[in-house]
């Protein structure tokens, strides 16, 4: 993590736009159901705002600063952190009703591991399951606040068919000032 994100991402302006305006869209009409999966949860903004809709809250985090942070600031809660990777995920098919992730794709370095995480997310959801979350819209300006950081913005016109493609239908994706996106594992899809 470079600097200008050790400033934003455990900021309150930050903590108020995931909780304001990223989480309200992305969950609208979406039951959460009672098991959650939450991919990069970096300083756990969108954490703290999701632990309190749901009965568990798995939060995997790949940097073990971060970890740490998390397991202090989440103990005895609902919440349990796990250091790992989202593109190789340990657990069994089917074990999650969503599976959320905040601005965290465009941190995954190449294209073939950020498909690889949107297969491990449709592995393991429930079937119904929702797949939920955000990401930033390429600009210049974000390529220079990632100097000196993994920069691989998702292209929001080729994001529904890299969806389709993990397996997911009834896709939802908003543009505007980010990418906001809903998409679900079929009932009938088999575990």
């Amino acid at each position: 993590m470079n600097e200008n994100h050790a400033k934003l991402m455990p900021s309150p302006e930050w903590a108020a736009h995931i909780q304001e305006e990223v989480l309200p869209q992305a969950t609208a009409g979406v039951g959460l159901g009672t098991d959650l999966l939450e991919l990069g949860p970096g300083p756990g903004a969108a954490t703290d705002w999701l632990r309190h809709r749901v009965s568990r809250l798995v939060a995997v985090e790949q940097e073990e600063e971060a970890v740490a942070r998390l397991v202090e600031r989440f103990r005895d809660t609902n919440v349990e952190v796990v250091c790992g990777d989202a593109a190789a995920l340990g657990y069994p098919d089917a074990s999650f009703d969503t599976v959320a992730t905040c601005t965290m794709l465009h941190h995954v370095p190449t294209r073939a591991l950020q498909d690889r995480v949107l297969a491990e997310a449709f592995r393991v959801l429930r079937p119904g399951g929702t797949f939920l979350g955000s990401d930033s819209l390429p600009s210049d300006g974000l390529h220079h606040f990632h100097e000196g950081d993994t920069y691989n913005p998702i292209e929001p016109a080729a994001f529904l068919a890299r969806l389709q493609t993990a397996g997911f239908d009834s896709i939802t994706l908003h543009v505007g000032h980010n990418l906001i996106f809903t998409a679900h594992k079929d009932n009938d899809t088999p575990t």
